[in-house]
């Protein structure tokens, strides 16, 4: 008889997109969100908004008290704030949390434009201020906010503020001590001999300290680069001619007043622009913190290969897994997991720098989504900053296999016994000619044991001093400054 086939219905699948609280679309916010949680005060939509916030609050600060070098009022017949009513305006980004977020969010809804919801928020506050306050002349000033302002003035400020923020507060930081982890591993192990290689192939020895000091050097010179950034904004009209302020106010000074005004939010002042700041800082900035990256990069595919070699090994994680199916197998995965970290955040950044140094003439809407980007920029950096961290933690130097591969590789001899050959041709020495193609026929492709190397070297007829002094050399003796170097230069 036939087989009947029994058709068992397929239940439907849960709407995972349903489900709450929300479940992240993005690796950042989710499976890492640990490592760069810190960065959601910086980077986020909400915190764009606060710092929006931040922005017209201040201006309207200034237009009614005047700033550093600018006599208040700037607009006449606006009032003159007191210390309590500047005190709650400056409340109003300062408390900004989860339910002023939802109400900025609906008030979006209806404004269809996010800086104008901002607009209307400090609004609401402003009429409000009486109940908090009493008598107060802050309702007489509620016209004054966003006054003579296009949207890219609040938000060039603003996204300055979030990246210098984010700069200063998490990824120098994170940088910084990176850097001199790195540096500390390389103090340490300043004089542990390493046979380099070059082409993949063994080479004149050095110390595995010096190399890494390689490394911790290059890394630094990008932190202060960084370090050293400039962070630039502009307030100053829909097409950066003031045209609005001197029509509204003639007679006033506008762009020491709008210099006054970014300077005092701790940025560099942009005095000629279309309607957008020029975001070249940006540019530069997110071109400095990729280079740091593939540097980092650079780090780990050397301390991936050290490892594969056996020259660093790595402290197991009691109850951890290497391997599904192989039990034995601690793998490198801190390294690979920055790897892959760093080359998306260098491609994020590099977009980033390549996207927002062209506007088409005074303005189009290219570089508003694409700066919405910046937080998983960074968020990919700083998670590949603590994967590194956490995987030099857990390795050692294996110093006996370095000295057995170094005792296995005389013929890297090969180098200093030709140049004490060409120095003593050239003292006068005899029988030292081709020092170069001896050594080449000696050592090319074979391998070369110290009995071999000093019988060569004694039959040289090298002066009794040099002799000596290469009947001593061994490869782990062959580092020349290494140690001086690191000494010296990674103080």
């Amino acid at each position: 008889m036939p087989e009947t086939t029994v058709n068992t219905p397929v239940p439907a699948r849960v709407s995972l997109a349903e489900v709450t609280p929300p479940i992240a679309l993005g690796p950042l916010d989710g499976r890492y969100r640990g490592a760069v949680a810190s960065l959601v005060d910086h980077l986020s939509e909400a915190a764009l908004n606060r710092e929006r916030l931040h922005v017209e609050v201040e201006w309207l600060i200034t237009l009614c008290n005047g700033a550093d070098g600018v006599p208040g009022p700037v607009v006449p017949g606006a009032p003159r704030l007191t210390d309590d009513e500047v005190a709650y305006l400056r409340a109003i980004p300062a408390s900004f949390g989860a339910e002023e977020i939802a109400e900025l969010k609906a008030i979006e809804r209806e404004t269809v434009h996010d800086v104008k919801a901002v607009e209307y928020f400090v609004k609401r506050r402003i009429a409000a201020a009486p109940e908090r306050l009493g008598a107060t002349s802050l309702p007489a000033a509620s016209e004054l906010v966003h006054f003579a302002c296009t949207s890219e003035d609040v938000n060039n400020l603003s996204y300055a503020l979030m990246v210098a923020g984010a700069v200063r507060d998490v990824w120098l930081p994170a940088a910084s001590a990176l850097t001199e982890q790195v540096a500390g591993l390389a103090r340490e192990h300043k004089a542990v001999p390493m046979l380099s290689r070059t082409h993949g192939q063994p080479a004149t020895p050095t110390t595995l300290g010096k190399e890494l000091a390689v490394l911790a050097h290059r890394l630094r010179r990008q932190v202060e680069r960084v370090r050293g950034a400039e962070f630039l904004g502009k307030i100053n009209g829909a097409t950066g001619t003031y045209g609005a302020h001197v029509v509204a106010v003639p007679g006033v000074d506008w762009p020491a007043v709008s210099r006054a005004f970014v300077e005092g939010l701790g940025l560099v002042w942009n005095p000629l622009t279309t309607q957008i700041e020029s975001h070249d800082w940006q540019a530069e900035v997110y071109a400095d913190v990729a280079r740091f990256n593939r540097i980092l990069h650079n780090l780990c595919t050397d301390v991936w290969t050290y490892i594969s070699l056996g020259f660093f090994t790595q402290i197991p994680v009691a109850g951890a897994t290497g391997s599904s199916t192989m039990p034995h197998k601690v793998n490198p995965i801190r390294f690979e997991n920055a790897e892959a970290n760093l080359e998306m955040s260098c491609a994020l950044l590099d977009t980033l720098s390549a996207t927002l140094v062209t506007s088409r003439l005074q303005r189009d809407l290219t570089d508003s989504t694409t700066q919405r980007n910046i937080g998983p920029a960074f968020g990919h950096g700083l998670l590949a900053i603590d994967n590194v961290a956490r995987g030099l933690k857990a390795l050692a130097a294996n110093a006996e296999l370095m000295a057995k591969d170094l005792d296995e590789n005389w013929e890297v001899l090969g180098e200093p016994v030709q140049s004490a050959m060409r120095a003593a041709s050239v003292a006068g020495v005899p029988g030292m000619d081709n020092p170069y193609e001896r050594l080449k026929e000696l050592t090319r492709g074979r391998r070369v044991d110290a009995a071999r190397m000093r019988e060569f070297v004694a039959g040289l007829g090298l002066p009794d001093d040099v002799a000596a002094r290469l009947a001593e050399l061994t490869p782990a003796a062959y580092t020349g400054l290494a140690e001086q170097l690191v000494d010296e230069y990674l103080a």
